[in-house]
């Protein structure tokens, strides 16, 4: 069995003396792990670094073997990142949250497309944390677990929808009376999730990541008992101390 295909370096883990074991989303394949023999040497590890986009090779005897990856580098950008704290634990956290949702060998080319697009939005705009909001919307919707922010799931209307319900996902106009009983227990919708033009204002990006996170853990991580990995923690906080939530 073998294949090419490009693939955005997800995770690396020692394997022996020199070789690693790397888990790549790749545009055809899906998630896919391998063994990169010599990967731990000088020459490979600039290339095997979460986010670098590489050229891979795939060959094992049998589908369901682990197999091995012959790598070239594609495009290097995780060292472009590396000024930026924040963006490098960005990186990291969604590198990581890709290799926890995202079934092993299932083709997700939005996400992989989603992603792509994000790592170039990181060295390119101060606005990526809003676009990784977005990304992670986009994995439930891919996963088959979308955010219904269409209409309000209490009126009807398409107007003034400012929650979504944390049970059902379905967005909630908040000032409806039907809704003032409970809108304290709603969680807030950002415009920026509904493809609102306007600017990004104080707390938006918060709401935003409050939300996916929300339904990354309940609908993805916890029936598989996984948690949300710790450097979309510690980039929250980050983002939090630098005023950019």
């Amino acid at each position: 069995m073998n294949w090419s295909d490009i693939g955005i370096v997800l995770a690396v883990r020692p394997f022996g003396e020199t070789s690693v074991i790397v888990e790549l989303l790749t545009a055809e394949h899906g998630r896919h792990a391998g063994l990169v023999r010599g990967g731990r040497g000088r020459a490979m590890r600039p290339v095997l670094q979460p986010g670098n986009r590489v050229k891979a090779a795939w060959r094992a005897r049998l589908e369901d073997h682990l197999g091995a990856f012959t790598i070239e580098p594609d495009l290097l950008r995780a060292g472009a990142l590396m000024d930026d704290a924040a963006a490098t634990e960005g990186l990291h956290a969604i590198c990581a949250l890709a290799c926890l949702a995202l079934p092993e060998r299932e083709k997700h080319a939005a996400v992989f497309d989603g992603l792509e697009a994000l790592i170039a939005g990181m060295a390119a705009t101060d606005l990526w944390p809003a676009l990784m909001v977005k990304w992670e919307a986009g994995l439930l919707t891919d996963l088959g677990y979308g955010l219904d922010l269409d209409r309000c799931a209490l009126t009807g209307t398409r107007d003034a929808l400012t929650h979504v319900s944390p049970k059902s996902g379905r967005a909630v106009a908040g000032g409806a009376p039907e809704a003032a009983d409970y809108v304290d227990k709603l969680l807030k919708l950002p415009p920026f999730l509904q493809g609102a033009q306007a600017g990004l204002v104080e707390g938006d990006v918060a709401a935003g990541f409050a939300l996916t996170g929300h339904f990354l853990e309940r609908w993805i991580l916890w029936p598989a008992d996984r948690q949300l990995p710790g450097a979309r923690e510690r980039l929250l906080e980050r983002l939090k101390t630098e005023g950019r939530l």
